[in-house]
């Protein structure tokens, strides 16, 4: 199962019900949030890597369409990252549904605020530009690594 853990905020704005989700592999749990720019957008924490993704064009009460952007642009983000579009096929495959949960974890939860400190007053061609420069922060919770490279050998050390 693939976690996608909405904040309260995120849960009012998307008109969505949360269900229990349990224990979750935290390479397939993602905290989500409203990131507000110049206009409204998504940021996408994962749990074990702490890997995000920006997201643009989702409206209120579109969870469907969110599900569904959300699978496209990181496919392509991390194909755009260097990783192996067979391994991507395969965390996906392993993945499956999509569910719907409450946040669980505070030290994701303040990656989120501090990533959305450091954008706030930045600007970008694209949002893959801004998840990027994002990325290649080095952050506590994760050694003082890169996301972009923990989630890089997280799958190829599952997957390859």
């Amino acid at each position: 199962m693939l976690a996608l853990r909405f904040t309260q905020k995120l849960l009012k704005d998307m008109n969505a019900a949360p269900v229990e989700l349990g224990e979750v592999d935290p390479l397939f749990s993602w905290h989500v949030n409203i990131l507000q720019l110049r206009r409204k957008h998504l940021i996408f924490i994962n749990d074990s890597s702490r890997l995000c993704l920006v997201i643009e064009g989702i409206r209120s009460s579109q969870l469907g369409k969110l599900q569904e952007k959300f699978k496209a642009e990181l496919k392509e983000y991390s194909l755009l990252e260097g990783v192996r579009k067979s391994i991507i096929d395969q965390y996906f495959f392993e993945a499956g549904e999509i569910r719907i949960g409450k946040t669980n974890n505070k030290s994701v939860l303040g990656t989120m605020n501090e990533m959305s400190l450091y954008c706030a007053n930045k600007e970008f061609n694209h949002t893959f530009d801004l998840s990027a420069w994002l990325n290649s922060m080095n952050f506590k919770p994760i050694d003082y690594e890169e996301p972009i490279h923990v989630f890089k050998k997280a799958l190829e050390g599952k997957y390859s």
